[in-house]
Formats: C-alpha cells, structure tokens, sequence
C-alpha cells in the first residue's frame, strides 16, 4: 500500500502555532505581499528578515501533537512506500519523528544564499545579514516559498501521486494550487483520497473525517493499520 499524506496549517494549529493569517488577511499585522513576496524582500529587506526571525523563534514554543506523532507510526509501518507533502514550514513533524519529509512551501529553520544557491539548517536570526558559510557574502534569506516562486520537489509529488494507492489531505483549506490539485492527480492514479479536516472542504473525496486532527489523524492511522 503505497500512500501520500499532504498537510496544511489545520495540524500545525492544534500545537498552538499561529497560522499568521488572520480574519483580514494579514499576517502578524502584515500584507502577505509586504513580507512574503520577492518584491518585498527587494523593497524591505529588514522588514521581511524580522518577520520570519520572529516566526523561526515561535518553534521554540510549540511541540508536535497526537496527529504528528500518528503519521510517524504510519510512515515506521510502511517505509519507503510512504510520502508526507506538507505546507507547513514548520519542522513540528520532522520533531515528531518522521524522516520522509517533503516541505514543497520550504522550512523556516534552513535558509539559502541568493549568490551561490547553498542551503543549510539555520537557527538564528538574518536581521543582521550574517555571511554565508560556503561564499562569505551576506546574501542569505528564508528558505521559504514566497508567493510567485514554484514549490519544491513538485516532480517528485507528482511521481509519487501517479503510483499511490491511498491519498489523503490533513488540516488543508483545499483552495491553495498547486497542492489542491493533488487529489485530482490521485484520482487519475486509481487512488481511494481521505480528508480528515475540521470541516469537509468539498474537494471530491472519497472519504471525509470531520474533526481536530489530534482526534481524527489517530483514529484514521489505527483504521489502516488495522486493515493492512
């Protein structure tokens, strides 16, 4: 049984991490546009830098949850035979204990220079424009996607939703492409597709378990290996 797991912000928030967008659109008090374009870091470099210092330091505060912690007994049971596609830049799952790990919006604690295109795990703060180990010169940034920029690893997403049996989405607004197109790409492979979210987001699912993801993401994981 080969499966596909895509995460989005609804599993994250069960830690107590901040989705940063609020009722009007901002997040921390910003546009999106202000901080999370390449525009922005061009026009505001200090601005954009601060931001996700802020948001890096914030994983401090937060530990993986029950659903986390389910997906990581899923991936032990089947190995390579199993994909975890987050949204997430968080690294909550990788501290849960899952290794095979594809973060296609990029990860706050890793950050790559503009020069030189090294990337490596980084922990501290850019504000201050620290020089990169490989060239020395003070180019790095987030090693996020920004709006405009194309997610990582899509070729290898695509190359696992064209063979995989089981997909399912966990804590995803189903409006955001190129990731709401994935159950689309699922069920051209044959697929059965699961959404376990706090409310069914009409994608055409097979299967909707409505609930927080602490209690549905368990309940789901204990369901298929049960059957297997």
């Amino acid at each position: 049984m080969r499966i596909v797991v895509l995460t989005g912000a609804g599993i994250s928030a069960e830690s107590g991490l901040a989705t940063f967008r609020d009722a009007r659109g901002l997040w921390e008090g910003h546009r999106p546009e202000d901080v999370a374009t390449p525009e922005a870091f061009a026009h505001d470099r200090a601005l954009v830098q601060r931001f996700y210092d802020a948001r890096r330091a914030s994983l401090a505060r937060v530990r993986p949850n029950a659903a986390h912690e389910a997906l990581v007994e899923l991936e032990q049971h089947l190995g390579d035979d199993f994909l975890l596609v987050t949204q997430n830049v968080d690294d909550l799952h990788e501290r849960a204990g899952s290794r095979r790990v594809l973060h296609m919006h990029g990860s706050l604690r890793r950050v790559r220079c503009e020069v030189c295109e090294h990337r490596f795990e980084y922990d501290g703060s850019l504000e201050h424009e620290p020089a990169c180990p490989e060239c020395d010169r003070a180019a790095l940034r987030p090693d996020i996607v920004w709006f405009g920029e194309y997610p990582h690893g899509m070729d290898d997403i695509h190359r696992a939703l064209s063979e995989v049996d089981v997909f399912a989405a966990i804590g995803t607004s189903g409006v955001v492409y190129p990731a709401a197109g994935f159950v689309d790409y699922a069920h051209a492979s044959g697929a059965h597709t699961f959404e376990l979210n706090l409310e069914p987001t009409g994608g055409g699912f097979h299967t909707t378990f409505a609930g927080p993801a602490t209690e549905v993401v368990p309940r789901w994981v204990s369901h298929l290996l049960s059957r297997d």
